[in-house]
């Protein structure tokens, strides 16, 4: 039998998941026809994997997701303008090592931010850490630590996380100071950290949205110049959704 005093100590180590396979492998004697160095092995593989599956729960918590989106979902019907081939390629992450953006631009209803949320997720897995907000928020939050004197230390926060993901781009109007903001932030994320940007609007709309157009020629060259773009059109998914929904008789 395991002795109590060696599943303190593994308790005390944090090894739980090393802690649980022990208690397995004392009690299926299947175990028992394997080597002392294989089931070894396959404790620490276990922990191993416990420990990865934790991080990325952490990851998709502090990512604060509003939609349970996956790449694995997503419909590439013809209509919709998904090219499987690019969505499978920018899920691998490679853009984020190079520090570049995704543009995801249609209609309401499209499936825009699912797509963004889906990308965020698959980074989590891949170990990138993720921040999603809403720009109107994202504002609000910029405000308020201009306020209270914590404004650069969001803006550190926000400069580390690998992908930033700010969803209802330039939907409301670009107050100067929001402007200046984010200027600020995409000078610190500019070739060290990569972004989202999901907006119902034209891209050939946004320079006229912002109050500067030397503020906007700033922001908008930090953005589009390295970005890969994403259309996305055909019928609301929300409306298509609600009918699957709807029983039939």
């Amino acid at each position: 039998m395991i002795s109590q005093n060696l599943m303190d100590k593994l308790l005390y180590l944090r090894l739980p998941a090393f802690r649980d396979g022990l208690r397995e492998q004392q009690t299926n004697p299947q175990y028992a026809q394997l080597s002392f160095e294989e089931r070894l092995l396959l404790l620490a593989d276990l922990e191993c994997a416990r420990r990865s599956d934790n991080r990325t729960k952490r990851r998709l918590k502090l990512a604060e997701f509003p939609l349970r989106a996956s790449i694995e979902d997503l419909d590439f019907s013809p209509t919709r303008g998904l090219v499987r081939q690019q969505v499978l390629e920018l899920a691998q992450c490679i853009w984020v090592d190079n520090a570049l953006n995704i543009v995801i631009s249609g209609a309401t209803g499209t499936g825009k931010s699912y797509l963004a949320c889906a990308f965020g997720v698959a980074a989590c897995k891949l170990g990138y850490s993720v921040r999603y907000l809403h720009s109107a928020r994202f504002f609000h939050l910029l405000s308020m630590a201009r306020k209270d004197g914590s404004y650069l230390s969001l803006l550190r926060s926000l400069s580390k996380n690998n992908i930033l993901i700010l969803d209802d781009w330039m939907r409301d109007p670009i107050q100067l100071s929001a402007a200046q903001d984010l200027l600020e932030l995409f000078d610190d994320r500019f070739g060290h950290s990569a972004t989202i940007i999901v907006s119902q609007v034209p891209i050939s709309e946004w320079h006229a949205r912002f109050p500067d157009p030397t503020l906007a020629d700033a922001i908008l060259d930090r953005i589009i110049h390295n970005a890969y773009r994403i259309s996305l059109s055909g019928e609301s998914q929300r409306k298509l959704r609600g009918f699957r929904s709807m029983p039939h008789t």
